[in-house]
């Protein structure tokens, strides 16, 4: 076990709200290798043996217990990939805290790529919460590549917040489901873009049972020189309800390019989707300066309205 430094422990407050040790289970990873770990009576996290990573596994019927698997770099230079495994026993309902945090004032690019893998029982409910951050003063970059596969059986949900907070030099998301019959997925992703930053976020839905929904919902700000691309495609092979939408604000000379895709393979699919970008709307800010708010202030306290 290794013991946390100031700044990964300040990376742990802003991206799962940690500032000791919670109870419960957890598994924290810093630069690469296991900082600290516990399990329950009803999570079990042991660590793989022919990749980096750790395997979840969550008893039948677990109720209101949270596990915490963040990972925290501060290490500029480093490139760490992580290969996890959630298995979510039938009738659970639990909620999973992740994210990342990298902290570089070195010179080199600092990368770590997570590979999480969910397969949820018959019934089960899990709450997934990812948060990416960066900070440091340093000239190396800080990039996040998470990758995400969501396997849902029968009338079983699943509610995801994927959200980048600030300091994301890159990233490349990629999140792909597939639902059984009467299976639900809720998605809501938050994020903000400044800089030259590059963000792309690739949601890639299946609904393969009667009965199953998605909704997948992107809100975004893009300010400075930044690019975003959000890329959603639903399938429908059943009779089903999807929806999809992207909601951003465009700022300075930042671009952001949203591309919905609807495929209907059955003659019962209900599949939506919805794109709007734009920037802050005049009256808005002129509503808000009138109550004595700068025009800076007052452009933060929409952005922030909308991010909420």
């Amino acid at each position: 076990m290794a013991e946390l430094t100031q700044a990964q422990k300040d990376l742990l407050e802003t991206i799962a709200g940690l500032t000791c040790m919670p109870g419960g289970a957890f598994n924290i990873r810093a630069n690469g290798g296991l900082a600290e770990r516990q399990v329950t009576e009803h999570i079990n996290i042991t660590s793989k043996e022919d990749k980096p990573g750790i395997d979840i596994h969550i008893a039948p019927e677990t109720k209101g217990e949270t596990c915490y698997i963040p990972v925290v770099m501060d290490e500029s230079g480093m490139t760490d990939i992580v290969y996890n495994d959630f298995f979510i026993g039938e009738g659970a309902d639990v909620t999973i805290v992740a994210g990342c945090g990298i902290h570089n004032c070195g010179g080199e690019d600092s990368q770590h790529d997570g590979i999480h893998r969910f397969f949820v029982g018959k019934g089960a409910h899990v709450k997934y919460v990812e948060n990416h951050y960066g900070s440091g003063d340093g000239l190396g970059k800080r990039i996040l590549n998470p990758v995400t596969e969501v396997y849902q059986d029968e009338d079983s949900s699943v509610e995801m917040e994927m959200v980048q907070i600030k300091g994301v030099d890159s990233t490349i998301r990629t999140t792909k489901s597939e639902l059984a019959k009467g299976a639900k997925l809720v998605v809501r992703e938050r994020l903000m873009t400044h800089g030259e930053q590059h963000a792309e976020s690739i949601y890639l839905t299946e609904l393969n049972g009667d009965g199953s929904s998605a909704d997948v919902v992107s809100r975004s700000v893009a300010r400075d020189n930044s690019y975003q691309k959000y890329t959603s495609r639903i399938v429908g092979k059943a009779e089903c309800s999807g929806h999809t939408e992207c909601d951003a604000i465009l700022m300075d000379n930042a671009r952001v390019l949203a591309v919905p895709e609807l495929d209907a393979a059955c003659l019962d699919a209900q599949l939506v989707h919805e794109a709007a970008i734009g920037k802050i709307a005049g009256d808005q800010l002129i509503k808000l300066m009138t109550l004595g708010l700068t025009p800076e202030e007052a452009e933060e306290q929409i952005i922030n309205g909308f991010l909420a």
